[in-house]
């Protein structure tokens, strides 16, 4: 089954679905007041979130730990665990948001 890409004002969805019709009604399903920006077939089967891409090659701590404990103290607030991370890693806002939102998209 391919894997989509569907990119909403709101969100980042990868979903397997058998075709673009599925794929959108995914995205109805779980975010019925999103528009859909983009929405593209992948062209492997599976989904590879790059840590250098994101910043956080190289890291002797678990940034991903540490992001998903401020997600789960934020009540899954994107701002408030931004924040809270932060000031936990001594990170500054770019990179802060980055692994934030990519913890957010493997469903923190």
């Amino acid at each position: 089954m391919p894997l989509f890409e569907i990119e909403t004002d709101s969100h980042i969805i990868i979903t397997w679905a058998a075709d673009e019709a599925s794929a959108r009604a995914v995205l109805d399903d779980a975010y019925p007041s999103d528009s859909v920006l983009r929405l593209t077939k992948r062209p492997r089967d599976s989904w590879v979130i790059s840590k250098g891409a994101l910043g956080v090659a190289g890291t002797s701590n678990d940034i991903c730990a540490t992001a998903r404990d401020c997600l789960s103290k934020a009540s899954g607030d994107k701002l408030h665990a931004i924040r809270l991370y932060m000031s936990e890693t001594g990170v500054d806002l770019e990179k802060a948001r980055r692994v934030i939102e990519s913890n957010m998209v493997m469903g923190w």
